[in-house]
C-alpha cells in the first residue's frame, strides 16, 4: 500500500489555501495548514473557511505566523511534510504603499522560514507562490516564465520577485526541487473582500457607485480558483530537475522551475463588470479615475508550460466564474447592510 503524502500548506485559512486544502484532503492526502489568521481583512471569513476545513479527517490547523521561526520548525518537526506549498504572505498591491514593513515580514523573512524547514527536514518538493506582477513594466504580451522580470512596479511585487531569487539559491545550495507559479489575477467563491469582484458586487447590490481606474483601460487575466488549485495540485506530482531545456524555466544549475497559471486570455475590465451587473441584475454607476500608483495596464499569461508539464490549462469562462461568484456572495452575506463595502 503506498504512503499517504503530507503536505504543509501555509495561508491554509486563505482564499487559495483554503481552496487548495479543501481538494488536496479530497484526493487523499493529509493536509497540515499553518495561518496566523492576521487581520489584514476580515477574519470571519477566515475563520468560515477554515470551519469547512477542520473536522475533516486527515487535516491538522496551525495557528502561527510564518515570520516565527520556531513555530515553523516545529510545525515541520512534528509532521514531517512530504510536499511544501507555500501561500501564506502579505497581499496586495495598494496596501503595499502604505505598510511596506508588512511585506518584508511576511514575504521575506517568513518565506526564508518555509525554506529552511524544507531544507533542514528535506521535503520532496517545494512549491512558492509569486505573481504576475513581477513582470512589472515588461510590455511584450503573453508573458512567459523566461521573460526577464526586472521592472517591478510595486514594493509587494517586488518581494515575490526577491523569493523567486531566494529560492533559486536554496534550491541550487541544497539540492531542494522548488517551483514558484506566478498567479494571474485569481478570483472565485470565498475570495478577499480587498479585491475586486467583492468590491464590485458588494457596490453594486447595495447601490453605491464603483471606482473604475484607468478610465476603464484595463485588461486583467482572471483565473478562477478551482482551476488555480488544479494546476498546482497537478504541480506537485512534477518536481523539477536542473536540467534546462528549450520552451522550459528550469534552471540549469538548480531543480528550480517558474509556472504561469492563468487563464491566457486577457478580459476588458468594463466586460469584467459587465458580467457582475449580468449576474446581479443590477447596472453599475461607474467613477473613472485614473490608474493607481503600482498597477499595471494588462497581464497575460502565456500558460502553455503549465500545460505541457501536467496535460491541464485553466478554461473556466468570466461568466461562468463571475455568476458563481455572486451566488456565493448573495449566500454569505444574505442582508443588504452585510453586503456593504468595508
Amino acid at each position: 500500500m503506498s504512503k499517504t503524502r503530507t503536505v504543509l500548506v501555509t495561508g491554509s485559512a486563505g482564499f487559495i489555501g483554503f481552496w487548495l486544502s479543501r481538494l488536496l484532503l479530497e484526493r487523499g492526502f493529509k493536509v497540515v495548514g499553518l495561518d496566523s489568521l492576521s487581520s489584514y481583512y476580515d477574519v470571519g471569513l477566515k475563520e468560515a473557511r477554515l470551519a469547512q476545513l477542520t473536522g475533516q479527517r486527515g487535516f491538522t490547523q496551525y495557528h502561527a505566523k510564518v515570520e516565527d521561526a520556531d513555530a515553523v520548525r516545529r510545525v515541520f518537526e512534528d509532521h514531517q511534510p512530504d510536499v511544501v506549498v507555500h501561500l501564506a504572505g502579505q497581499a496586495g498591491v495598494r496596501h503595499s504603499l502604505k505598510s511596506p514593513r508588512d511585506y518584508v515580514d511576511a514575504n521575506l523573512v517568513g518565506s526564508f522560514n518555509i525554506m529552511e524547514g524544507a531544507r533542514e527536514f528535506g521535503v520532496e518538493h517545494l512549491l512558492m507562490a509569486s505573481t504576475s506582477s513581477v513582470y512589472g513594466a515588461n510590455r511584450e504580451m503573453p508573458y512567459r516564465e523566461t521573460d526577464k522580470v526586472d521592472t517591478q512596479m510595486s514594493f509587494y511585487a517586488a518581494t515575490k520577485k526577491a523569493n523567486e531569487a531566494m529560492a533559486h539559491s536554496y534550491a541550487h545550495l541544497h539540492n531542494i526541487p522548488t517551483t514558484m507559479f506566478r498567479f494571474f489575477t485569481v478570483y472565485g467563491p470565498w475570495g478577499r473582500p480587498d479585491m475586486a469582484p467583492y468590491l464590485f458586487t458588494s457596490a453594486i447590490l447595495v447601490g453605491e457607485p464603483i471606482k473604475v481606474f484607468n478610465h476603464g483601460n484595463m485588461q486583467r487575466d482572471f483565473t478562477y480558483v478551482a482551476d488555480l488549485v488544479e494546476g498546482i495540485r497537478l504541480l506537485l506530482d512534477v518536481p523539477p530537475t536542473s536540467k534546462g531545456k528549450d520552451g522550459d524555466s528550469l534552471s540549469p544549475v538548480a531543480p528550480y522551475r517558474i509556472v504561469n497559471i492563468g487563464n491566457s486570455e486577457p478580459v476588458k475590465l468594463l466586460d469584467f463588470i459587465e458580467a457582475i451587473e449580468t449576474a446581479t441584475g443590477k447596472l453599475a454607476e461607474k467613477v473613472f479615475m485614473d490608474i493607481q500608483p503600482g498597477d499595471v495596464p494588462v497581464t497575460w499569461a502565456d500558460a502553455s508550460l503549465l500545460q505541457r508539464l501536467t496535460g491541464y490549462r485553466p478554461a473556466t469562462d468570466i461568466q461562468t466564474g463571475v455568476a458563481a461568484y455572486v451566488d456565493w456572495f448573495k449566500s454569505y452575506y444574505p442582508s443588504v447592510e452585510e453586503a456593504r463595502p468595508k
